[in-house]
């Protein structure tokens, strides 16, 4: 007789672990319990040394898919000789882990059983089981169980509670289990919040609305979204004129899968992801007459589409029979709306009506984004499905990393992992500050962490580096300021396990640099904590400063400033108001708000601005990905663009802005341009990876995100037999930067003093 005690970590709380490990050990007629801890799950199992053997070699083979085991540690201990195996009441002393998964989309099962009339969930919104349903954004302490759970105020039905007592039943210990009976309701507000109806009849109301053209406030599982038919013009316009966001493109929701395919071309390697228990916004190519509007991604080939993910999105999708908008609910540079009360008071300026239900949100969590590469799924946006998910980071010292401005997130190391936040969205108005701040509390609560440092950007405006100098003070810890782009290059590092030394290939909008200036097209040799600049693109000055970030024909005026001076207003007098191109170079010759810079990002805006593909832009990018789809997937020829002797050595856009000149002269067709700039930056990489000759590279940066450069890059890269890496789940953007701050922040700490190109300390 043989007794084992069995300590697992990693994600083994909500999905369905304990039933799983119950039924493992009944079957093999093993004796002992298992329980949940704030760290993971224990088990002591005793039996037979064959059976308890089998056990054990059956713990990570045939664990519930959305588990992640990370430790196991076995301890063989004196038999018992118990009699039957048991689910004990959970432990809550043991310190804290990242153990919870994140919201897992519906089941099959589930999904049929609310369409099943004769199914006591049937059309139940709330429908859920240990495979499926809401797990993070229901979440308020460690161990996961129900107590500790926003469902703690829905008493059980008789039902519910054998069900959930039940070992051969699927919602055996599924804590977040509810029906009609005992569980949450639905009900239709008006924008006053007149109560207009409840369950069903709210339901077919809401959907009425959206039919009839008018925009709905649907609180789904992480937040509000805003709902109206995709097939509608007058509608989506109506969208975006009252969530002033006018050109930036809306999600799409279908009914199911057969229904988008109808608008959209999916491989099934596509399918795959919009199917699965992740369920992510998938970018898939649009079919030019697939019914839906061409306002809601306007001159974009690409479609943000996805499937429901809760019995909720499930019945207004099939009670409407179209796809429909499904885009974030809030005004734009906003987070996300939580409660009825709060997108009342925000959204009342948008929404007609407000579809709301009473099972409390703890925190927000807006949609995933992903698109599929020639690697596989490539996360562009990490929230639902996807965060809390943990990486391994081993050794490191409890670390909080508080991210940059844009596409905010927080980090923070514990017990040899890294949790990365879920998306929180852009962090310029007093709400996203307020939910930065939150954010940090939330994460610290519930995992008991006290930080020994912090870490933020260089960037000294930053919400993000604000905060960190305002905690590091009250807390009495150090502040680390960690280069953006450093931080880019060491978030893919850690993703990828590598330490180092790699060629770093940073490019994207701007990040301040140590010299002062707005770097973005970087070349870093990093290994640890420190980095080293070893290439960068030439510099030129951006007239009008943050303005210029907006208007791509800025940047263009500023690259030709440098070629031309004053002759560069001929090649642009047509993109600005009469006198504006001379008041503009007045502050260029000067120098008056007109920020150095060599961002990557910014060429993309002025070679778009120059190529005639776009010279301003109604939200962040719009110009680069205009420019990408211009080029398309032929082969061209790249446009000249040397490296430069030197250390650091200056890749040297002049030939290229001249040779581009001369092709616009000559009338050649703006995609064939954006081909051959597209080509210039692979022959770009190509060289910089030559001339330092550091094995392994990393590509990150927001650049990145753009699907030809990487194919382009990455191709030329492994042509010479480098190795490249590049980010896959987590952000290649901003998103990814609190990852790569607690990486570079631990490393320091754990090597001891840094240098001063890695990062600064302050107290």
């Amino acid at each position: 007789m043989v007794r084992l005690t069995i300590t697992v970590q990693g994600v083994v709380q909500g999905v369905g672990f304990r039933p799983f490990i119950h039924a493992a050990a009944t079957t093999r007629g093993l004796a002992g319990w298992v329980r949940n801890r704030t760290d993971g799950v224990r088990i002591e199992v005793e039996g037979p040394g064959p059976a308890v053997g089998d056990f054990l070699f059956a713990l990570p083979r045939e664990a519930p898919p959305a588990a992640r085991l990370a430790e196991l540690e076995v301890v063989e201990v004196p038999p018992l000789h118990e009699a039957g195996f048991h689910i004990l009441d959970s432990e809550p002393d043991a310190p804290p882990r990242p153990s919870v998964t994140p919201d897992l989309a519906s089941c099959a099962a589930c999904l049929e059983e609310v369409a099943s009339p004769d199914a006591r969930r049937f059309r139940y919104p709330f429908t859920n089981c240990t495979r499926c349903g809401p797990r993070w954004t229901l979440l308020e302490s460690l161990p996961y169980d129900r107590p500790r759970t926003s469902m703690r105020r829905f008493a059980l039905c008789a039902d519910c509670e054998a069900e959930y007592r039940n070992p051969v039943d699927r919602r055996f210990h599924a804590q977040p289990i509810a029906c009609p009976t005992c569980g949450p309701g639905v009900s239709l507000l008006s924008e006053e919040g007149t109560w207009l109806g409840e369950g069903e009849a709210a339901l077919r109301a809401a959907v009425e609305a959206v039919r009839a053209g008018k925009v709905l406030a649907l609180q789904g599982l992480g937040g509000f979204h805003l709902v109206v038919d995709a097939t509608c013009p007058e509608a989506v316009l109506l969208l975006r004129q009252r969530k002033q966001r006018p050109e930036k493109p809306f999600a799409v929701m279908f009914p199911s899968l057969e229904a988008l395919r109808v608008a959209c071309e999916g491989s099934s390697e596509e399918e795959a992801v919009l199917t699965s228990s992740e369920a992510p916004i998938l970018l898939v190519r649009k079919r030019a007459s697939g019914g839906v509007v061409e306002a809601v991604a306007p001159g974009n080939p690409w479609l943000g589409a996805l499937l429901p993910y809760t019995p909720l999105h499930a019945l207004l999708l099939s009670l409407a029979g179209r796809p429909l908008v499904c885009t974030s609910g809030n005004l734009s540079d906003e987070p996300l709306c939580r409660e009825p009360a709060e997108a009342l008071e925000r959204l009342r300026a948008v929404a007609d009506v407000f579809l709301v239900h009473e099972r409390p949100i703890v925190r927000p969590v807006e949609d995933s984004v992903v698109r599929v590469g020639p690697e596989g799924p490539e996360v562009l946006r990490r929230a639902r499905g996807y965060a809390p998910l943990p990486l391994p980071l081993r050794d490191a010292p409890c670390v909080l990393g508080l991210g940059g401005q844009l596409k905010g997130t927080v980090a923070l190391s514990v017990g040899g992992q890294v949790v990365v936040s879920s998306h929180l969205g852009d962090l310029g108005s007093v709400e996203g500050v307020r939910l930065l701040e939150h954010t940090v509390e939330d994460l610290l609560r519930l995992l008991e962490a006290r930080p020994v440092a912090l870490a933020c950007d260089l960037h000294p405006d930053y919400a993000s580096t604000r905060l960190g100098e305002r905690l590091s003070a009250e807390w009495g810890v150090p502040l680390l300021r960690v280069q953006h782009h450093h931080a880019h290059v060491a978030a893919c590092m850690a993703e990828h396990g590598v330490s180092g030394p790699v060629l770093g290939l940073a490019w994207d909008g701007a990040g301040l640099g140590t010299d002062g200036t707005l770097w973005g097209g970087e070349a870093l040799v990093v290994e640890g904590a420190r980095f080293r600049r070893v290439a960068h693109l030439r510099p030129f000055l951006l007239p009008g400063g943050e303005r210029a970030f907006r208007e791509p024909r800025r940047a263009a005026l500023g690259l030709l400033h440098a070629l031309e001076g004053a002759g560069a207003a001929a090649h642009l007098r047509e993109s600005f108001a009469p006198g504006q191109v001379e008041v503009l170079l007045g502050m260029l010759a000067r120098g008056v708000q007109s920020p150095v810079t060599s961002s990557m990002g910014r060429l993309f805006d002025a070679v778009a601005a120059l190529t005639g593909v776009r010279d301003r832009e109604g939200f962040e990018g719009q110009a680069a990905m205009a420019l990408e789809f211009a080029a398309g997937e032929g082969e061209a020829e790249p446009y000249p663009l040397p490296l430069r002797d030197g250390e650091p050595a200056v890749a040297d856009w002049e030939p290229l802005a001249r040779a581009l000149l001369s092709d616009r002269r000559r009338g050649v067709p703006p995609p064939l341009m954006a081909a051959r700039f597209h080509a210039a930056l692979a022959v770009l990489a190509e060289s910089i990876a030559l001339r330092v000759g550091v094995p392994h590279v990393v590509l990150s940066g927001g650049c990145f995100q753009n699907a030809r450069l990487l194919r382009e890059v990455r191709a030329r890269l492994r042509a010479r037999g480098f190795h490249v890496y590049s980010p896959r789940l987590y952000p290649p953007n901003d998103g990814g930067l609190s990852l790569g701050q607690v990486a570079v922040a631990a490393r320091a700490l754990v090597d001891g003093p840094v240098g001063r190109v890695a990062c600064r300390s302050t107290r």
